[in-house]
């Protein structure tokens, strides 16, 4: 029991600690819902590799998808935007065409590009 109080999940600049139920960003809690908590200690649990919607509805909340339920891709959509707005240098959710998404803290193509255009 106490390994899972204790764990935590790092990604750059993102701490998520599923025991406490806390993620933050630079040390700044984010404010996240039960459901974008869950997907997203899900993609890091499996950080660097893909996992399907189906996957990560299971893993995440514990159900199944129903045929045509978008619900993954809402709630990846949501988490994006909370993170972006934490740390916009930083993507972390990356979506791969008719497989599903994969979780890895790179750097913005948009900041990258940017501070290296001098």
């Amino acid at each position: 029991m106490e390994a899972a109080v204790t764990e935590t999940l790092s990604a750059g600049p993102l701490e998520i600690r599923p025991g406490q139920n806390v993620a933050a960003v630079n040390g700044r809690t984010l404010a996240l819902t039960r459901h974008e908590l869950g997907l997203l200690i899900a993609l890091a649990r499996r950080s660097g590799a893909v996992a399907g919607r189906e996957e990560l509805a299971e893993q995440a909340w514990g159900r199944p998808l129903r045929s045509g339920d978008r619900s993954v891709d809402v709630y990846v959509r949501r988490l994006r935007q909370k993170l972006a707005s934490a740390e916009p240098r930083w993507e972390f959710i990356h979506t791969h065409f008719a497989f599903g998404y994969r979780f890895g803290a790179e750097r913005s193509p948009a900041f990258h590009i940017k501070g290296t255009a001098r």
